[in-house]
C-alpha cells in the first residue's frame, strides 16, 4: 500500500538515479535524504531489475506512510487464514494475538504466516511472536563474544499451538523474521516454503573514537533453538520455491482478498503454501 509499490517498485530494485542524479557510491543516508520529501510531492527514481538488468524509471508521488505490521484474510474458498507481518516493532504480539483469536473464532483449520521482505525488529518481540506458535522449548540462543550460550525460552500462553501452518520466506526475511522462522522449522512446528533468507544473525555494538568515527563490532550472535548459524548462511526452506522475474508477491492487506486476486496470482510460493495445507500430514 505504499506510494513505492503502487509506482511498481519491486523488492530488490538497484537505485541507479534519484531525479536524474547518479547515486553510484553514495552512502545509504545521502540516497534516503534524495528520496525524502513532502508529501505530494514527486520524485523520480531510475531502477534495475537484478534479474532482468533491465533498467526503467518510475515517478512516485511522496506520502506519509503508516507501516501496519499485522494484517490478515481467510483465502477466499479455503478454511485457511492468511497472515502478513511487516516487520516487528513494538507491540507486534499483542498484535498478532488478536488476530490469531479472530482466526480461530472464524474457524480456520490451516495458517499462512508470510514474513516475506519483512527486515526484523525487537528481539523480545520474535520471541513473542514464535511463543504464539509454539508449546515449549526454545525460541532462539544468544551466543557471546566468548562463546557463551544463553536459552531464550518459549513464553507460556501461545493462542495457536495446534494449528497446521506454513511460513513464507525469501531474501528478504532477515533478522527477528528470521528467528521466528528457524525457532518453527527446529520444532518441526511450521514447513517454511519459499528461499533462502537474508542471513542476519548478530548483534552491533557501537564503540565511538576519538576521532568522532564509530566502530560497529559484533558482540553477539543468533542462533536457532538447534545451535544453527543464521549470520551469512540465513534460514533454508523445506520447499525451495521462487517467484518469476517481477511477480510480486500475494500479501494480506488491509482488504482482504478477493477470489479473483487468488485465482489469478501467479505468486508460487503462496499457492504451494495452499497446497501444503491441503495435502494430509503423512
Amino acid at each position: 500500500g505504499s506510494p513505492a509499490q503502487k509506482a511498481g517498485v519491486m523488492p530488490g530494485d538497484i537505485i541507479l538515479k534519484v531525479d536524474g542524479i547518479d547515486v553510484t557510491g553514495q552512502s545509504l543516508n545521502a540516497v534516503v535524504s534524495r528520496i525524502l520529501g513532502p508529501a505530494g510531492t514527486q520524485v523520480q527514481l531510475s531502477l534495475e531489475n537484478p534479474t532482468t538488468k533491465e533498467i526503467r524509471v518510475v515517478t512516485i508521488t511522496r506520502a506519509r506512510i503508516t507501516i501496519i505490521n499485522v494484517t490478515w484474510s481467510m483465502v477466499p474458498g479455503t478454511t485457511v487464514a492468511d497472515v502478513h507481518l511487516a516487520g516487528f516493532s513494538s507491540g507486534v504480539t499483542k498484535q498478532l494475538q488478536s488476530v490469531l483469536e479472530s482466526i480461530k473464532a472464524q474457524g480456520a483449520t490451516g495458517l499462512i504466516l508470510d514474513l516475506r521482505n519483512n527486515p526484523g525488529g525487537l528481539l523480545n518481540e520474535s520471541i513473542g511472536v514464535a511463543s504464539q506458535f509454539l508449546k515449549d522449548g526454545n525460541v532462539l540462543q544468544e551466543k557471546d563474544a566468548q562463546g557463551k550460550i544463553k536459552n531464550d525460552p518459549v513464553e507460556p500462553g501461545g493462542v495457536a499451538t495446534d494449528i497446521p501452518m506454513v511460513v513464507l520466506i525469501n531474501q528478504g526475511t532477515a533478522s527477528a523474521a528470521e528467528i521466528v522462522s528457524g525457532a518453527l522449522q527446529d520444532a518441526g512446528r511450521a514447513t517454511l516454503i519459499g528461499e533462502t533468507t537474508f542471513g542476519t544473525g548478530t548483534v552491533l555494538s557501537t564503540f565511538n573514537l576519538s576521532s568522532n568515527s564509530a566502530l560497529l563490532l559484533a558482540t553477539q550472535e543468533w542462533l536457532t533453538p538447534k545451535g544453527r548459524v543464521i549470520w551469512h548462511k540465513g534460514i533454508a526452506p523445506d520447499q525451495t520455491v521462487t517467484l518469476p522475474a517481477n511477480v510480486v508477491g500475494l500479501y494480506a492487506d488491509v482488504q482482504p482478498f478477493t477470489a479473483d486476486q487468488v485465482q489469478s496470482t501467479k505468486d508460487a510460493q503462496f499457492l504451494q503454501a495452499l497446497k501444503t495445507l491441503a495435502t494430509p500430514a503423512k
